[in-house]
């Protein structure tokens, strides 16, 4: 089982869409995935109620029962597992960068989310763990797309090569309890998702 933590220590950063629109793509490709949801507003949670499909399972939990669910999912025959994690909480994210394969950081085009991503790098570095920042919200045009990259790289690491636009495709699909690749099938939103999917599952987590 392939596991994936995203983290932001900013709030608004885009973690629950993410981990939400990463697991149905899962399943679209044929794998059972699951969506550990450690943060207390339960937004992942929340989602997983409005939806008629029963996949992927959502499952609220606590950072210290982590790894005990994550072993529970692979038992159930989890092919993936993606942890959505709470902000402002460096404990939290911590355990979900330690039990895991991977740390997804979302990060607006914003000169302060752009500023906040170092801390979150920082728990992915003392976890041991790779890291890679996904531009989020990106605007489809105007020069913001490569400043944001730009600013990335000052970190000492390259953002992913896909990026998730500012789409309102994502908005109006979570509010029904799906994802924009159910709700627009042809989007630009439901082409940069799973071009996104495909790239970590085939480049990251080879």
């Amino acid at each position: 089982m392939k596991t994936i933590a995203i983290l932001s220590n900013k709030g608004g950063a885009g973690k629950t869409t993410l981990a939400i629109h990463l697991a149905v793509a899962a399943e679209q490709a044929s794998k059972r995935a699951v969506v550990l949801d450690l943060d207390p507003q339960g937004s992942a949670t929340t989602w997983s109620e409005a939806r008629d499909d029963e996949t992927p399972a959502v499952v609220p939990t606590h950072a210290r029962h982590l790894t005990r669910v994550l072993e529970a999912a692979e038992v159930n025959g989890a092919d993936i597992a993606i942890v959505d994690t709470a902000p402002h909480s460096e404990a939290t994210s911590l355990a979900a960068a330690r039990a895991t394969d991977l740390v997804l950081v979302p990060c607006r085009p914003t000169l302060f989310d752009l500023h906040a991503i170092r801390e979150t790098l920082d728990i992915a570095m003392l976890a041991k763990k790779p890291a890679k920042v996904i531009l989020n919200a990106v605007p489809p045009r105007g020069s913001l797309a490569r400043q944001a990259r730009d600013a990335v790289a000052s970190y000492e690491i390259e953002p992913a090569p896909y990026e998730l636009g500012h789409r309102v495709a994502y908005v109006h699909a979570i509010i029904k309890g799906i994802t924009a690749q159910e709700y627009q099938p042809k989007s630009k939103a439901a082409i940069e998702i799973k071009n996104l999917y495909n790239w970590i599952m085939t480049e990251v987590l080879k």
